[in-house]
């Protein structure tokens, strides 16, 4: 307040001040060109605190202040000095200037009763001095606690140390500007302290502090640039003010000589005791900052910290960076407790105040957190399977940690808020954590901290199941859609027709009477469901593609046996699909309180068809009303729930595919708590063991007792989606060799039948006369016929062995038996040899001559069957 005074004459006046002892940051906020700070700013020390926090990785940091402008100027710069490390400040403890020592010792217990055990004091030396007396009468100076001292403190109590001092302060850290000691300074610490003596003799070793080498350098820089300046005219020009004015300042004149003073400061640069002196906008600028360890009756130098290098163990000024330091700390620190284990920096709250534990109060899924009370006794017992997970926990820890389960209800016993009203409670600080089967979130993430997951979890569906109803009369048509059933038709039909048309003229088997034929189409061709066909197929077309079809037939009928069978034992789902109750609007339910809702409404749900139930028993019964009928159709609800829900009612119920995953169930604990890493580790390590499994087979046991809820899968009807390729591969395959016999047939015959020589002859009696070749039998084809009584018939395309050129043509005729018979047809009149030899001629039929003759009971034995062709060859 006095600089700040001081500072507001000196711009009116328009005469530089120096001030080489007030530190507070708050006065860089004065926007006075004539104020010159010839000592170092408190916030240019933040950074070489911060960067001693981050090397022993402690993570929060209470600030131990003064009560004036003095002490909170520093308290901004240094809270963000420590986030910038990713530490915190997690309590700010404020001390009066004319604080007692009962109100010091009470703080101090305040203290003692949190977490964090680093402490950063700033103040002056002479409270300073009575802060470290009482904490090391209560015991805060003992091992696991830390002390670090601002440069203003470790420079009043160490430059001239007191071992009473001292004494109360073994093992704490503090940073001090870097003085170099060169010749010019030990000169005129001699001088000084001989003058020193002669003017105070009865004062014994006394050192000149910081304070007073910046002191001398001010002087020094004042006076040079006084000798710049000049020393003419330092008169003021007078102010006109009323002689009524009630004040001096009022009158304050105007320098004539400050402008020029001002300018001969800021330009001053020369080589001082405290090291390289010259102002940048008012201010001086530090090289570096030295860390020191209490040790004895003194400060012991364990490193250095410089602005570019940080934290290095040697430094040794140049006009650049030191490329040979190197980073850390060159020596063992000791600190309190003498101890050189570098401390956690944080430690359990003494036993006269318990960590209080919230847990939720549940009316139902009470395996996860029960809490019971017994009002005879006015007693609570908090069990459930959370609860054993966290006991476990803390035993495994090395160190005691004293704990309360305290409910989160009301005076009645029953809840006090939903999970994100307990969640913050530990905001409120009402809680020191919170335990239970909290869901670990992202939004609750931004205010408080979990541990890791001890339990999976994630949002999904309930959805009823029901069986087929297999007494239904057509319930054997169902494993296939109908577009695949009229598909199948259809391509039965087909290659049956192309096996009829590539075979006709050359296989018996494909002859006889219309009707004959065309049940020999259906029957070739549905036979081949069970591969029982008994006709004989002689093409090599018809072979490719009977092959073809026989292969989708296979795959056909497995696919159907498949089908049938799992709708025969799969259970059916009603629901499966979310996007399908959107699409249908149905109700849904959704457990009541919970972060759900949310999850329901941002996936497009109508608010209105959302119905919240507090307990499985609940959610059962608005199932059984179903949807519309004051029901629902579906459930939400996290995983664990829903596993226990579905251990009492898997016969009814299943968990379709639809997870919204979560982080899990996490304990909570405050922003920053050092207890989160610990807590981890040791849910890892329970994990990674068998007592996580121990505790879930105490509190889930009956859950085995129910099949996977994966296994309850809706059986759909095949569709043609599924077979469209292979009956695309038939189709292509029946229609190549349809259309290789029609181009060869035409080529073959056509040119007799279509040759343009009779004009009059019309195109369609030309094709009717294509038709009538096609339907007689072909005898010049190479193909043998066997008989299937074993009889071998060569081709009647080439001459008898008697020497007479004939034409005889063989049809199959089928029996009762299945065994295939020979049937001879009546021989064409002919007039000559070379008209039956030529197989281009054209074959002469008369009116009322049938393309099929007369039919003759096949022998039944290989004797009659020799004689009858002899016979019939000799009748030629």
């Amino acid at each position: 307040m006095q600089a700040n005074f001081v500072i507001d004459l000196g711009e009116k006046a328009r005469v530089p001040i120096m001030s080489f002892s007030a530190t507070s940051p708050f006065l860089t906020s004065i926007r006075s060109t004539y104020y010159f700070r010839a000592t170092l700013n408190d916030s240019t020390q933040v950074n070489a605190i911060s960067a001693l926090v981050q090397a022993f990785g402690w993570r929060q940091a209470v600030p131990i202040y003064i009560d004036n402008e003095y002490g909170e100027g520093i308290i901004p710069y240094l809270t963000d000095a420590l986030q910038a490390v990713d530490a915190r400040v997690s309590y700010r403890s404020v001390i009066s200037p004319s604080a007692t020592d009962e109100q010091i010792v009470e703080e101090l217990y305040k203290l003692m009763g949190m977490q964090t055990r680093v402490f950063i004091v700033h103040m002056y030396g002479s409270l300073g001095t009575r802060l470290f007396a009482k904490a090391k009468e209560i015991g805060m100076m003992s091992e696991g606690c830390v002390w670090i001292m601002t440069d203003g403190l470790t420079a009043d109590l160490l430059s001239s140390p007191n071992p009473s001092v001292t004494g109360t302060m073994q093992g704490v850290l503090g940073v001090k500007p870097y003085v170099p000691s060169t010749k010019e300074l030990q000169d005129f610490r001699v001088r000084w302290k001989r003058k020193f003596q002669q003017d105070n003799p009865y004062i014994i070793d006394a050192e000149l502090n910081i304070y007073g080498l910046r002191g001398y350098d001010a002087a020094t820089a004042l006076a040079l640039a006084v000798e710049k300046a000049g020393t003419t005219n330092f008169g003021f020009r007078k102010a006109n003010v009323s002689s009524s004015s009630s004040t001096d300042l009022a009158a304050l004149g105007v320098s004539f000589n400050g402008p020029s003073l001002l300018q001969a400061l800021s330009n001053t640069s020369f080589k001082g005791l405290t090291g390289d002196y010259h102002f940048v906008d008012g201010q001086l600028q530090s090289p570096a900052f030295r860390i020191v360890n209490v040790n004895g009756n003194g400060g012991r130098e364990i490193g250095f910290w410089t602005p570019k290098e940080g934290l290095v163990k040697q430094f040794v000024p140049s006009n650049g960076t030191n490329p040979n330091s190197v980073s850390g700390i060159s020596s063992t620190v000791i600190f309190p407790g003498d101890t050189t284990a570098v401390p956690k920096g944080w430690g359990v709250p003494t036993k006269e105040k318990k960590l209080r534990i919230g847990v939720p109060v549940k009316s139902s899924l009470r395996q996860f957190v029960d809490v019971i009370r017994y009002p005879s006794s006015n007693t609570t017992i908090v069990t459930g399977f959370c609860i054993d997970v966290f006991d476990t926990v803390v035993k495994t820890l090395p160190y005691d940690l004293p704990y309360e389960y305290v409910p989160f209800a009301k005076p009645d016993g029953k809840s006090a808020g939903t999970y994100d009203d307990l969640v913050y409670q530990v905001c409120f600080k009402n809680f020191d954590a919170v335990v239970g089967d909290i869901t670990i979130l992202y939004s609750r993430s931004l205010i408080i901290d979990y541990t890791f997951p001890f339990m999976e979890s994630g949002v999904s569906v309930i959805v009823p199941i029901e069986g087929h109803n297999i007494e239904n009369a057509w319930f054997f048509l169902k494993p296939l859609t109908w577009d695949l059933w009229v598909s199948s038709l259809l391509f039965f039909v087909f290659i049956g027709f192309v096996v009829w048309v590539l075979e006709h003229r050359i296989n018996g088997d494909f002859r006889g009477p219309a009707s004959h034929q065309a049940g020999t189409i259906f029957w070739f061709s549905f036979s081949t469901m069970v591969f029982a066909q008994r006709e004989r197929v002689v093409s090599n077309l018809s072979r490719v593609v009977v092959i073809i079809w026989c292969f989708v037939v296979l795959i056909l009928t497995q696919s159907y046996t498949a089908s049938l069978s799992s709708l025969l034992t799969v259970q059916q789902l009603k629901v499966t699909d979310v996007n399908e109750l959107i699409k249908k609007a149905e109700y849904v339910g959704y457990h009541k309180d919970s972060f759900i809702l949310r999850i329901l409404l941002g996936l497009g749900f109508d608010k209105s068809k959302l119905i919240a139930y507090s307990s499985p028993e609940e959610c059962l019964e608005l199932f059984s009303k179903g949807s519309g009928n004051g029901g629902i159709a579906a459930a939400f609800n996290e995983v664990p729930y829903i596993k226990v829900f579905l251990s009492k009612y898997c016969s009814k119920y299943t968990m379709i595919d639809a997870t919204f995953n979560t982080g899990g169930f996490g304990f909570v604990f405050p922003k920053g708590s050092p207890l989160v890493p610990e807590i981890s580790r040791a849910i890892l390590n329970m994990i990674e063991g068998d007592k996580m499994k121990e505790i879930q087979d105490k509190w889930f046991a009956n859950q085995t007792s129910c099949p996977d809820s994966g296994t309850s899968v809706s059986s759909n009807s095949l569709s043609i989606k599924s077979f469209w390729g292979l009956f695309l591969i038939a189709g292509i395959a029946a229609l190549l060799a349809l259309i290789i016999f029609i181009v060869m047939f035409v080529h073959q015959e056509g040119r007799v039948a279509l040759r343009p020589s009779d004009s009059t002859t019309s195109i369609w009696s030309k094709i009717r006369h294509l038709f009538i070749i096609f339907n007689q039998r072909d005898f010049t084809s190479h193909i043998e016929v066997n008989d299937r009584n074993g009889i071998h018939l060569p081709s009647m395309g080439t001459a008898s062995q008697s020497g007479n050129s004939a034409h005889t043509e063989i049809h199959g005729y089928p029996s009762s038996a299945g065994c295939d018979t020979i049937r001879y047809s009546q021989a064409p009149q002919v007039t000559s040899a070379d008209q039956l030899t030529n197989p281009n001629q054209e074959r002469p039929v008369k009116d009322n001559q049938k393309s099929d003759v007369n039919h003759e009971t096949p022998t039944r034995t290989d004797q009659r069957s020799h004689a009858i062709i002899h016979q019939r060859t000799k009748s030629y």
